[in-house]
């Protein structure tokens, strides 16, 4: 999947100019008129946590009220998600998620206690690839290198992820797929502690996003090895893509979403949709989130929806045929 930049849309040009919602009447004050809870489904310190602050931060700015980004983790993204879902549908609760909750964990669990084809998609705030990352502690230097360690010596390296059924764990399931390899999987709650496992030389390695590395990587803790895009990653140009490296089709990226809970009136989802593409054009939050190795998307509300249902069926189709279970 290419990155891009901030898609252009008919709708925002006709909200830009109605300003829906903008304007407070007798008994309908605008919106927002108090403070908007932001659920983050893992841990503080993650590339998830990161992007929906820096969105956060720029929606208080934008509309005057406080965005306040609440991290509740656990279960790969399921505790918060589950606690979004329940919220009233009024627009005062987003949930800001990875594909798991939305795409993916509906095909690992029996009962996620929400159901993610109901929730109402507002955007996608960016988008960032995955890449094959070991600990300086493995001593292996190339993906070349990691593909024959993991052929040659079966249910050896480990691996860690941000939890059962995120990105890097469903990476790491596409990766054996790809390699007829068999890896041994370290779950954590979240990037943070999974990355500082692998910094730390304890788990061999970790499919995660540039987000989560970039900072390790540029100060030699941990190594890059491949980009499992169709092209390079500008912020590590010297990494090679997977294709480049011997394995085609290799190719996983973690985005971030904002979604309302079921049943969000519609003008509700228009305004949130409005402010945060006026959020994503700012040059203030396209440095941050290129500074973090992400570049903004901005889906329309139906282009979301269309995005996650299609991600829903390219992950779903790889648990099924991969026999990815939760352990």
């Amino acid at each position: 999947m290419n990155r891009r930049g901030l898609l252009a849309s008919p709708l925002l040009a006709a909200l830009a100019s109605s300003r829906v919602g903008a304007q407070p009447s007798p008994g309908n004050p605008a919106y927002p008129s108090r403070p908007v809870r932001v659920i983050v489904p893992f841990p503080a310190g993650g590339s998830n946590d990161t992007s929906a602050r820096v969105a956060a931060e720029q929606l208080r700015t934008l509309w005057g009220q406080p965005f306040v980004v609440e991290n509740l983790s656990g279960a790969g993204g399921n505790v918060g998600t589950a606690n979004f879902a329940r919220a009233e549908p009024d627009g005062y609760t987003l949930l800001v998620t990875p594909p798991g909750p939305l795409s993916i964990n509906q095909f690992l669990f029996r009962d996620l206690g929400f159901a993610p084809e109901g929730f109402v998609p507002v955007t996608v705030l960016c988008e960032t690839p995955n890449v094959a990352i070991v600990s300086i502690a493995s001593g292996i230097r190339t993906f070349g290198e990691l593909i024959e360690r993991a052929k040659a010596r079966p249910e050896t390296l480990t691996y860690a992820s941000q939890g059962v059924g995120t990105t890097s764990h469903l990476t790491a399931a596409l990766f054996q797929d790809l390699t007829g390899t068999k890896l041994v999987h370290v779950p954590y709650r979240g990037e943070a502690p999974a990355m500082t496992d692998v910094v730390g030389g304890r788990v061999d390695m970790i499919f995660s996003n540039v987000t989560g590395a970039l900072t390790q990587h540029q100060a030699g803790r941990v190594r890059m090895l491949a980009v499992a895009d169709t092209e390079r990653a500008p912020e590590v140009p010297d990494v090679p893509t997977a294709a480049e490296a011997g394995l085609p089709g290799f190719q996983s990226t973690a985005w971030f979403a904002a979604v309302a809970p079921a049943g969000t009136p519609a003008p509700v989802v228009a305004r949130l949709y409005e402010g945060l593409s006026q959020v994503l054009r700012s040059p203030e939050v396209q440095r941050r989130y290129r500074e973090l190795g992400a570049a903004v998307v901005g889906k329309t509300p139906a282009e979301t929806a269309a995005f996650v249902a299609a991600e829903r069926t390219r992950w779903g189709a790889l648990v099924q045929r991969a026999n990815v279970t939760v352990e």
